[in-house]
């Protein structure tokens, strides 16, 4: 498999990144792999620590080493394989989105999309775990249309950087890593890992072990290397023993085999399954064909005795770069999909990224929304299925600013995938009479995080309204169910909702046929209703910038959403009308929730203390530069992940060397997607002094957590060798 090389109004500090390369009641999977124990800080106790000049203990693989950020890394050889220990592993990189229901779920998904990422090299902006600052970054979001996503490099053991895994779960689309051992010295490991039962299953246990502590969903094997007897013997058991042992410890998941050995051991890309590689496929759950194949090759494969009733496992190539001989690619890579569906075969599409590495930056969204486009007429749309409450504010883990209910909260480019929220159906569609509807996520503007959809287009003479249908989903409404829509009105338009419904008894069906459904028109509530007033009180007032928000109520019984509408009608006249509609956030709640309560945060702890002193060139005196004392530390605390779309870090000073300075104001310093912060280079006064760090939930609904639920932890500090 080839790669190309190619805040209220508070602002958070803005950190470059260094391009170097380098809950519940349960225990968690972070708390089990946790350095230090949060048993050891009573909560009503300040901890103190000693500013020192001791270099950062913390494993550099998951730590970097300048900053002490947590990072997402890979495993580069056999020995680091079989060394790995779970009390090793990084905390910061496991899963914590359980992977979401959706329909058609994978195993009734007779045709496959399976998406190797393969983007320059991997491990980019992607894995520093909270967050890099770039202008336009490479990021995934038309996961609607694929059920795999394998994060791919040419490291030996990749490891999905847990901001993929997190995405991908929150849309019902499995993670997967790759094992990758190739040439001259992967012929060496092979023969290493390979060589009886032992040592293979010695293997295996360690990537089942990976997967399973980091939340995972599987792994892509790509031998790309002669075998010996020996070792192409144990390769099928190999292979048979991991993913049985995949099978038993992550429910789900699965183990796909690419197509590069020979049953002899010879490396020769055989572009299908036949005899020569058929005992690798019978032994895992697919297989992932090379690139250079023919009409002819699918049709020996449709009709190919092994694949009968196995269709789906058959994951055909298709490399986006267009290398070698191949069908389609690029722009053209609709003809190699249409012929791959005709013969009803999955698809592994090779490195999407084409449209990020070969294409200016700035025309990134443009050029993947019609790569995508191209391909969708022979991709499902898989709708998410789950209880309410659905909440979307669209935005897609980057932007140019960080928004928080239509303000700025942070003024600066940055890039986050745990911030990216369930995304819409991007589509474009051209009408008679020169009308056309299109949308598209844009940066320009946001009401939460960094993106909002943009609905535009031309309402032609002789059509009254268009309609952009946003999401397709699966969502049991409840008998009060409350709606909240947020949009920018374009002018000469009008903004309305149109949902569409069908009975429950229909919705136990797990298959990819279309169920007739009953539109609704719902009409906006106004402003003095008891729900709306309650929302309202929820929320806080906010400033409106031209953002308008309607409130709807829907009374229905056994009834499930199953479509999300936006209806653009002209107001006036036949002319054709030009349309620009930013919607900002629409959200689904059951009424009952609107008086629940907000739990507090539980159990805040704060471990892996590292002080920096560094040269401040702000304040000078007779003995030259005056040192700036920067703290490194990571939170924990106890919180329900699935209540909270995020957590606001904050700090402030309590008291220092001068009594007389007063205590500073809460500063937000970061976020949080999951119950576990690492703050970074944070600049403290000079010690002794006492800090408070904070963490404030943000509730999914956008609902203000009352101050005495949040979490508070102080920190006292002296210099060495005072008290």
């Amino acid at each position: 498999m080839e790669s190309v090389s190619t805040k209220d109004n508070e602002k958070m500090t803005p950190r470059k990144r260094k391009r170097d390369e380098t809950t519940s009641s349960k225990i968690s999977k972070t708390e089990e792999i946790s350095s230090e124990t949060c048993l050891d800080q009573p909560g009503d106790q300040s901890i103190h620590e000693v500013v020192n000049d001791e270099p950062s203990t913390l494993p550099a693989v998951h730590y970097d080493p300048d900053t002490t950020e947590p990072i997402s890394c890979s495993l580069k050889s056999l020995d680091e394989l079989l060394s790995w220990k779970r009390n090793e592993a990084s905390p910061f990189n496991v899963a914590t989105v359980p992977l979401a229901s959706r329909l058609p779920p994978l195993d009734r998904c007779p045709r496959r999309t399976l998406v190797s990422h393969d983007m320059m090299g991997g491990y980019l902006e992607d894995r520093f775990i909270q967050g890099a600052e770039q202008e336009m970054p490479y990021a995934f979001y038309h996961w609607e249309y694929i059920d795999i996503f394998n994060y791919f490099s040419h490291q030996m053991v990749t490891i999905p950087p847990v901001v993929w895994t997190n995405a991908a779960h929150k849309h019902g689309v499995l993670s997967i890593g790759t094992f990758i051992t190739e040439w001259t010295d992967g012929a060496k490991i092979c023969e290493a890992f390979l060589a009886d039962e032992e040592s293979y299953r010695a293997a295996a246990d360690k990537l089942v072990q990976i997967s399973y502590c980091y939340g995972f969903d599987g792994w892509l094997i790509n031998i790309e290397n002669v075998l010996s007897e020996t070792a192409v013997k144990n390769t099928g058991p190999f292979l048979r023993y991991l993913t049985d042992q995949m099978h038993e410890r992550v429910p789900g998941s699965v183990v796909i085999w690419y197509d590069s050995v020979l049953k002899n051991g010879s490396l020769n890309w055989q572009n299908e399954l036949n005899d020569d590689n058929r005992m690798f496929f019978d032994a895992c759950d697919g297989i992932f064909t090379n690139y250079n194949w023919t009409e002819q090759s699918l049709e020996r494969m449709k009709s190919y005795s092994a694949a009968q009733g196995r269709f789906a496992d058959i994951y055909v190539g298709v490399d986006v770069f267009a290398r070698g001989k191949v069908i389609g690619g690029k722009f053209e890579t609709n003809k190699a999909l249409e012929l791959i569906r005709k013969y009803e075969l999955s698809t592994a599409i090779f490195a999407p990224g084409w449209v990020y590495e070969c294409h200016e930056k700035a025309d990134f969204r443009q050029n993947q929304d019609k790569f995508w486009s191209l391909l969708s007429e022979y991709l499902y749309i898989h709708r998410p299925s789950s209880s309410l409450p659905f909440i979307s504010s669209f935005c897609q883990g980057f932007g140019k600013s960080l928004y928080w209910r239509g303000q700025v909260e942070m003024e600066r480019s940055w890039f986050n995938l745990h911030a990216q929220e369930i995304q819409p159906l991007y589509l474009s569609e051209n009408m008679e009479k020169g009308g056309w509807l299109k949308s598209r996520g844009c940066s320009e503007d946001a009401w939460i995080g960094g993106s909002s959809l943009m609905v535009e287009g031309v309402i032609p003479s002789g059509l009254p309204e268009v309609c952009a249908r946003i999401f397709s989903l699966h969502v049991p409404l409840a008998t009060k169910t409350f709606v909240s829509f947020v949009y920018k009105p374009p002018v000469g338009v009008k903004v309305s909702l149109e949902l569409k419904t069908i009975d429950v008894p229909l919705c136990t069906f797990n298959g990819t046929e279309e169920i007739a459904s009953t539109s609704v028109f719902p009409q906006a509530l106004a402003e003095d209703n008891q729900l709306v007033e309650q929302f309202v009180q929820n929320c806080g007032r906010w400033t409106s910038d031209g953002w308008t928000s309607r409130c709807f109520l829907l009374k229905m019984i056994g009834c499930s959403l199953r479509e999300v509408c936006i209806r653009l009608s002209r107001d006036e006249g036949d002319e054709d009308v030009s349309f620009n509609c930013r919607i900002g956030e629409i959200m689904f709640l059951d009424a009952e929730s609107l008086h629940a309560p907000l739990q507090s945060v539980q159990g805040i702890c704060v471990n892996d203390v590292v002080w920096q002193k560094v040269a401040s060139n702000e304040h000078e005196h007779e003995h030259g530069h005056t040192m700036k004392v920067l703290l490194n530390a990571t939170l924990r605390w106890q919180y329900s992940t699935q209540q909270v779309r995020h957590f606001r870090i904050h700090w402030r000073h309590l008291r220092g060397p001068d009594p007389r300075i007063r205590s500073g104001p809460l500063t937000v310093i970061g976020r949080s997607y999951s119950t576990l912060y690492r703050v970074v280079e944070l600049e403290v006064p000079a010690a002794p002094g006492l800090i408070e760090l904070v963490v404030e939930p943000v509730s999914r609904e956008g609902f203000r957590v009352p101050e005495d639920r949040w979490g508070r932890r102080t920190l006292s500090y002296s210099s060495s060798g005072n008290p």
